[in-house]
């Protein structure tokens, strides 16, 4: 059973995860029954809980009270307005890797010096825009980006705010395509290649030194890894300040992972902790990037069932979500728990079944041999834990629009996204009138 990240039902019955069945066996998003949802809206949408996004960013944010810090919350895990913001109303910054993610934060609300720009290759576009709108920081990763950004800074005769984004090669014991710290990532800086780069920072004009960074992967469900991180970077800012470097902030990045399966991940309190331990008496700003731990609990997204296809094989439950609305399980082979919006009323009547959606690729799987209540056309289905890495991975493959997305607050609800019309997906494209009428060649 997929629960949320900081708890299953609190005492007396208090709800810490905000999708549950109420008495009439409804599955409910707070007190909405999902399904009233589906009637109005349709499907396949996703739907986010404001009550878990808020009690999620509190809890983290509190985890580290005690020194200065910023959280700076990781936009690419889902980087809805509605979501962003909430979150900037309670005073979350924004970790970004995008000119389009810059554009949306600023939009949403979130102030810029509470803004730092990851990435491997921020175009000088990006990189001008970051430089207008005044940043935080930006997290460089290598030696020809550094260069960039100080050309830019040059052209535009201001002083660009650096943070190395360090490698410290710590294997964060997660899915391969998430892990970002390993030496043979294309991520950060080698920690002997900082300290040479922090001397280029100090002879330049144009440059400023401000801050460590570091991120190792995402989805962990341990401490080791994310603390021998912060401890190498720690080193190095101490290295760092012994050669005259002002170092403002350390950044441990986020990654902290959340309960899909089986896994049990550290509370934040417990990543605080330790955290704070090290950090006592030392003079940096704290910075944390949190993204799926903030959201992937508070939203699920809703299907219904199309077809049932029975085979030789196997039996097929086919759902008219598919790969390009939720791509992870295509993806990583990442798992979600599949819950019926009605409650079965008994433990019979479930069977072995493959999830799958209507995408022409095989890849196009939610669930294989999955043991599920059974499903029949026409019912409703959530793919639990779907808020971070959802709708903000999802494409026009097979021309099909993408979802809409609902928020929920209480036993109201809103559309915050529309569902994209079959007329949307040609608004930006132009047939063979693009050439004006005539035909050529190019003699």
């Amino acid at each position: 059973m997929a629960v949320g990240v900081f708890g299953r039902r609190g005492g007396g019955g208090s709800l810490m995860f905000h999708f549950d069945y109420d008495d009439r066996g409804q599955l409910c998003a707070e007190r909405v029954p999902v399904s009233a949802i589906a009637d109005a809206v349709g499907t396949p949408t996703y739907i986010y809980a404001k009550a878990t996004l808020e009690r999620h960013f509190r809890v983290f944010d509190e985890a580290f009270q005690g020194h200065p810090h910023l959280v700076c919350y990781a936009m690419k895990a889902n980087s809805s307005l509605a979501v962003l913001e909430l979150l900037a109303a309670r005073g979350a910054g924004a970790d970004i890797v995008s000119g389009g993610e810059l554009r949306r934060a600023l939009h949403a609300g979130i102030p810029p010096e509470k803004i730092v720009f990851s990435g491997v290759g921020k175009a000088d576009w990006e990189l001008s825009d970051g430089l207008e709108a005044r940043i935080l920081c930006f997290n460089v990763e290598s030696e020809p980006e550094l260069s960039a950004l100080e050309q830019v800074a040059r052209q535009r005769n201001v002083q660009a705010p650096v943070s190395l984004r360090v490698n410290p090669d710590v294997d964060a014991q997660t899915h391969p395509y998430i892990a970002t710290g390993l030496a043979e990532s294309k991520f950060g800086i080698p920690i002997e290649e900082g300290l040479r780069l922090a001397e280029h920072i100090r002879r330049s004009d144009h440059l400023d030194l401000v801050g460590l960074d570091c991120h190792i992967g995402s989805q962990i469900v341990t401490l080791p890894p994310l603390l021998a991180a912060l401890d190498s970077v720690l080193q190095l800012a101490d290295r760092l300040r012994a050669q005259g470097h002002g170092i403002h902030h350390v950044d441990l990045g986020g990654g902290l992972g959340i309960p899909y399966q089986s896994e049990s991940p550290p509370h934040p309190s417990e990543l605080g902790k330790s955290v704070l331990d090290r950090m006592k008496g030392r003079p940096e700003t704290l910075v944390l990037e949190p993204g799926r731990v903030i959201v992937g609990n508070a939203g699920i997204l809703l299907s219904r069932v199309i077809f049932r296809k029975p085979t030789q094989a196997r039996t097929f439950v086919i759902v008219d979500a598919a790969m390009n609305d939720l791509l992870r399980p295509s993806l990583y082979g990442a798992f979600h728990d599949i819950w019926p919006a009605r409650r079965a009323q008994t433990d019979g009547g479930r069977e072995v079944v493959d999830v799958v959606g209507p995408v022409c690729e095989t890849s196009d799987t939610f669930a294989k041999e999955r043991s599920v209540p059974r499903l029949e056309r026409g019912d409703l289905v959530a793919f639990m834990s779907a808020g971070a890495y959802g709708f903000v991975m999802s494409s026009n493959y097979n021309a099909r629009g993408r979802p809409a997305e609902v928020m929920v607050d209480g036993d109201r609800w809103a559309v915050v996204r529309e569902r994209e019309s079959l007329d949307d997906l040609m608004n930006h494209e132009r047939g063979l009138d693009a050439f004006g009428g005539t035909e050529g060649d190019a003699g």
